[in-house]
């Protein structure tokens, strides 16, 4: 850049120094950790690694990064990634852009904003920030990236297929480029896990855990504690920012369930959603509401606290009525007050189904019962690698709860409600037993070896349908 430049000024000051020009120019106040990553930046630290808990502030110093870069750096080609779209666009690329107001008219004039880009007016092509998702079915996201000066910047980069790094080897190597991975430590391996174990001494790493993070409450930590307890792996991936230990008898891997959030997947819209309805038992108990329709749960699963049985009937009638695709069924749960719940939705017109978890199971002799045979064909339905998950935190702990083992006989058995309950301090997984009931309904045609579904059809039951 020419010393004729607009930019010449702003450069002298703030050029080499990035922790100023966040404090400066942005107006914020970065935590220790957030200006240690800083100074690795400024001092041209090529690989830098970072995991942390959940909330600890790893979008923001990314977005602060990103925009120094732009403006100091040139020519400069800045990348944004992450594995879904709206983890690119209304997360962390949205943040960019939202600082921008906080930049001199001197130099926001002369920078100009889009959907999935950032760039100098007078040098589209030589100096910009470009937001891309990276999904396993187009790897070319880090391809073929060549500047004087390159960032690459990889968000909830755990979830980053294989595939995407591999064919971006090429661009991170270079002389010039600076790589920066920030994520919750949700897989125990890939590329993201090997920065932090084989490759570790090629990057430089930084861990935050909630603990240590000021903009993390109290509250929240506590919470998370009591709910899933301090050595689950729920808590050391959310809270401590640490790699979970995987258990053995764990029916779904926290990594397994992770994946289908951060997956960007075409929604097989053929037949009709299923609903899932888990009736509350005990007072600290909450009903839950799930809507699956094929490879997609629709939303966060609906819950409702202390509602007696024509409170809950006309709860689940108005999600009923309120939906533009009526479901073809709604599973629910006929131990206790189960029953009476699917006869009032039955009276109201709603194609209620009572399901007896404790029942046999509807297909061959590998399960114990019903629920066992309900967990197993939703671990496969995660593990054909094809489902999307909304962004419910309830929903996406509770799934990595159960625990399964074997009966005398040889069978396959998970471990009750009631257990549950007890192992996790008196907490109930029902959006999770909500999730597990979508699968229980009529219809579904099994493909060859009892083993694969259309998993747009649930499978077929010993029902009662009122």
């Amino acid at each position: 850049m020419s010393d004729q430049s607009p930019f010449r000024e702003f450069l002298e000051r703030f050029g080499s120094d990035p922790i100023l020009f966040v404090k400066e120019v942005l107006k914020y106040e970065p935590q220790d950790w957030q200006q240690e990553l800083l100074e690795q930046v400024a001092l041209g630290t090529r690989k830098i690694s970072v995991r942390s808990g959940h909330g600890c502030g790893k979008s923001a110093v990314v977005s602060w990064v990103m925009l120094w870069y732009l403006i100091c750096r040139y020519p400069v080609k800045v990348i944004l990634t992450a594995p879904s779209a709206a983890q690119v666009y209304d997360a962390l690329f949205a943040e960019c852009k939202l600082h921008l107001k906080n930049l001199p008219e001197s130099i926001s004039g002369l920078l100009e904003s889009t959907k999935d880009r950032i760039f100098l007016k007078s040098s589209p092509t030589e100096a910009f920030i470009s937001a891309r998702t990276s999904r396993a079915e187009s790897p070319e996201s880090l391809q073929g990236i060549h500047a004087d000066w390159v960032l690459i910047c990889c968000d909830e980069a755990s979830g980053i297929p294989e595939s995407v790094y591999e064919s971006g080897m090429g661009s991170m190597s270079g002389h010039q480029c600076t790589t920066i991975l920030t994520s919750n430590p949700t897989r125990t391996s890939g590329f993201f896990y090997d920065t932090w174990h084989r490759n570790k001494s090629d990057w430089y790493g930084i861990h935050i855990s909630c603990q240590d993070s000021p903009l993390v409450s109290q509250d929240y930590i506590e919470e998370m504690g009591r709910r899933y307890q301090t050595d689950s792996p729920v808590y050391a991936v959310r809270v401590l920012g640490d790699f979970p230990v995987v258990d053995s008898d764990a029916i779904l891997a926290l990594e397994l369930v992770n994946s289908a959030l951060t997956r960007d997947v075409e929604p097989t819209w053929t037949g009709s959603p299923v609903y899932g309805l888990d009736i509350a038992r005990y007072g600290s108990d909450k009903s839950a509401l799930c809507k699956r329709h094929g490879n997609v749960v629709l939303e966060e699963v609906k819950l409702w606290s202390k509602l007696d049985l024509m409170s809950l009937t006309g709860a689940v009638v108005n999600e009923y009525n309120n939906a533009k695709v009526k479901p073809a069924y709604i599973c629910c749960d006929a131990i206790g007050l189960g029953a009476g719940v699917a006869d009032a939705l039955s009276e109201q017109g709603l194609p209620a189904l009572a399901i007896n978890v404790s029942s046999a199971p509807s297909f061959g002799e590998r399960y114990e019962n019903l629920r066992a045979e309900l967990w197993f064909q939703a671990k496969e339905w995660f593990e054909q690698r094809h489902c999307r998950l909304p962004n419910d935190d309830r929903l996406i702990s509770e799934l990595t709860v159960p625990k399964y083992g074997f009966s005398s006989k040889g069978k396959y058995k998970v471990e009750s409600k009631d257990e549950i309950k007890k192992r996790m301090g008196g907490n109930s997984p029902d959006a999770a037993d909500a999730f597990i009931l979508t699968f229980a309904a009529p219809g579904g045609a099994l493909l060859a070896g009892g083993l694969s579904q259309n998993w747009n059809q649930p499978l077929r039951r010993n029902l009662s349908v009122f």
